[in-house]
């Protein structure tokens, strides 16, 4: 029993310790996909939306190209940065698309009710 909860805290251990922070891959698809995810809502309509998608696409191939293993703190930071700005491009698309469907809801009452009064 002994040698068992030595295997087991000697799992554990070694389990933190590797554990240091979240694997850039993690990083980079959450970045992908929201990237993908700003595009699919058309954030390339929206001049404000395009520039922060266009400033995760950057941020998202400068940590691509970062090789070495020291610079791992700092891709995993421009991705996180990427998702954010794809996040928010995808944010900024979504309201633009509801504005214009408003606009597009308000004109058509207007032209039911002026067709409604005699």
């Amino acid at each position: 029993m002994p040698i068992r909860s030595s295997i087991l805290v000697f799992a554990l251990v070694a389990g933190c310790a590797t554990a240091k922070s979240t694997p850039s891959g993690v990083h980079a698809e959450s970045s992908s996909a929201s990237i993908r995810a700003a595009e699919e809502v058309g954030a390339t309509h929206s001049p404000e939306a395009a520039l922060h998608l266009q400033l995760a696409k950057e941020q998202f191939e400068a940590a691509r190209k970062m090789d070495n293993p020291d610079d791992r703190d700092h891709a995993d930071r421009l991705l996180m940065r990427s998702q954010a700005d794809a996040e928010l491009a995808l944010a900024l698309a979504r309201t633009e698309t509801e504005k214009t469907e408003a606009q597009g809801a308000v004109t058509r009452v207007k032209t039911l009710k002026d067709s409604a009064t005699p």
